[in-house]
């Protein structure tokens, strides 16, 4: 039977759909086990360089990073006349801190990471990605999000929730009180960006995400992309707001510096995010 890691020179993960992805593997980096899960670096005989994964999970890789990245970052960005403060959970790779930057507007950034052995490995092994990290807009913080959201009112424009799977360390980032205290933490007009799984592969645990930040968010919507080296190579993204509805304006102040420095993100793509399959439409 495969199991989901590196063996016989190849990294493999299996869907509990019984099916994956498998990209020959060269030399490990990087590879300890924290508080909270395995984090691992390892060379790849591919495309896609250096990887990413944490307990044997696909996090990111050098090759596709920008599919998921530019996406969780700029759809909600561009919709936001004036962010200044963002609040990025989990993404201790640093790549959504990077997007974030982009926008002239703003002026913190505060990443919310649990685990430091997760920004120790990428800022030293995966430097195109945590690049944003020194910036001395961002202040990075290795605590528990959960707890760090709680006593956080009308202090955010943005917040990117950059989490793991739904399990383990990042299981209690999917529950109605922490989505109600994301809400709590925003200023009036802002928004949420939550990545929320591949709508091919985890339909449970989309509908019953939707279903808690229905409960919590008068607006929310999802939108989607490919992500090459995620469970079903199509991923989804939840946009949530309580007085901001997606495509109702767009910074076009801030587009053409956006744009020259993405490879997948541009207004027409911004656009179409939104239009959904049946199926999906069915789910949610």
């Amino acid at each position: 039977m495969i199991k989901n890691g590196i063996e016989n020179g190849y990294y493999h993960e299996i869907t509990p759909s019984g099916f994956g992805i498998a990209i020959k593997a060269g030399k490990v980096l990087y590879s300890k086990q924290s508080e909270f899960q395995k984090v691992e670096v390892f060379e790849t005989e591919s495309a896609l360089g250096r990887v990413l994964t944490l307990d044997d999970l696909m996090m990111t890789t050098e090759g596709d990073e920008f599919h998921y990245h530019e996406m969780i970052a700029h759809i909600p960005m561009m919709h936001h006349k004036n962010p200044e403060s963002v609040l990025v959970i989990g993404g201790g790779d640093g790549g959504t801190v990077r997007e974030v930057l982009k926008h002239k507007s703003v002026k913190k950034v505060v990443l919310a990471e649990i685990d430091g052995l997760v920004i120790d490995a990428c800022k030293e092994f995966l430097p195109t990605i945590s690049c944003g990290l020194s910036d001395p807009r961002v202040d990075i913080q290795v605590v528990d999000a959960i707890d760090f959201i709680k006593d956080k009112k009308n202090e955010y424009d943005i917040v990117l929730i950059d989490s793991t799977d739904p399990m383990g360390p990042g299981e209690g980032l999917f529950t109605e009180e922490f989505y109600t205290n994301v809400k709590n933490s925003l200023k009036e007009g802002g928004i949420i960006a939550a990545q929320s799984e591949s709508p091919f592969v985890n339909k449970e645990e989309i509908k019953k995400m939707y279903n808690l930040l229905k409960k919590v968010f008068p607006i929310c919507s999802t939108y989607t992309s490919n992500i090459p080296t995620y469970p079903g190579g199509y991923w989804a993204w939840a946009f949530c707001s309580e007085s901001v509805e997606p495509l109702s304006y767009f910074a076009d102040d801030r587009y053409e510096d956006i744009v020259k420095t993405c490879k997948i993100y541009n207004k027409d793509y911004h656009n179409a995010r939104f239009a959904l399959p049946n199926y999906l439409k069915e789910l949610l």
